[in-house]
């Protein structure tokens, strides 16, 4: 674990900051992907949930890698992440040469993207399971018992709030507010690519851009990707003064 109590309770205390402040699924689940990384042996993380049908939507990745490992797994319709949503089951692979035969297209994409080890880990309340969230590590077996424990708990704490709002509102509003989710994440992924077009940058140094101006200016990430799409902002204004937050 690359944190004690200490950080845990600082990572418990972000998500709950998220979870009350005007709640919005993808900076709640963004803050996941990115605290457990943070607190976690692990060297990437993304999460997909299921949207209003029930199939899987990525919703949060902490790369651009990341994000395209978890849209294979959906078009494949076979994966780790899968797995585990289907069966409310940690799927834990510690090396992925030795045993990720059970996906083979995916085990092949993770291994040439400099991947070895891959935890997923459903995202459930009692029988309620609504997504799964996924650890990815450039080393083989690193994760430990504890780590993954962690990992879960983080998980199954977004989990309660999701489900929590959904309890505070009728379904039909819950399934319009997770669509409006899904919706900007897409915005965002159109906010990167124009920040990384007018700025020379990787998607992923323009997505850390556009979360660290996010952060240092205290708005919600996808009211800030609105905001560049509809080019009510200077995009000049996030790529030369925001910073990727520790």
């Amino acid at each position: 674990m690359a944190g004690g109590e200490g950080a845990v309770t600082v990572a418990l205390v972000r998500l709950v900051d998220t979870l009350v402040a005007d709640y919005d699924p993808v900076d709640l689940t963004q803050e996941l992907v990115e605290t457990t990384v943070e607190l976690l042996p692990a060297d990437a993380a993304g999460l997909q949930l299921a949207d209003g049908r029930g199939e899987l939507q990525v919703l949060a990745s902490t790369s651009e890698q990341t994000r395209m490992l978890e849209l294979l797994q959906i078009q494949a319709a076979s994966g780790p992440c899968l797995q585990a949503f289907r069966t409310a089951e940690k799927v834990f692979v510690a090396d992925l040469r030795a045993t990720g035969q059970d996906w083979p297209e995916f085990a092949e994409y993770a291994l040439r993207q400099g991947f070895r080890g891959i935890c997923a880990l459903p995202m459930r309340l009692r029988s309620d399971c609504i997504g799964a969230l996924n650890l990815f590590t450039r080393r083989a077996d690193v994760l430990g018992a504890d780590d993954l424990r962690i990992a879960q708990a983080l998980a199954d704490f977004a989990t309660i709030g999701i489900l929590h709002a959904r309890i505070l509102a009728d379904s039909l509003a819950v399934n319009e507010q997770l669509n409006r989710a899904l919706n900007s994440r897409i915005v965002i992924e159109q906010a990167k690519g124009m920040l990384a077009e007018r700025g020379g940058l990787d998607m992923d140094i323009a997505f850390q851009r556009l979360r660290g101006y996010a952060r240092d200016h205290n708005r919600p990430l996808a009211e800030l990707a609105h905001a560049v799409v509809d080019r009510t902002i200077k995009l000049e204004s996030i790529i030369g003064e925001a910073h990727p937050s520790p």
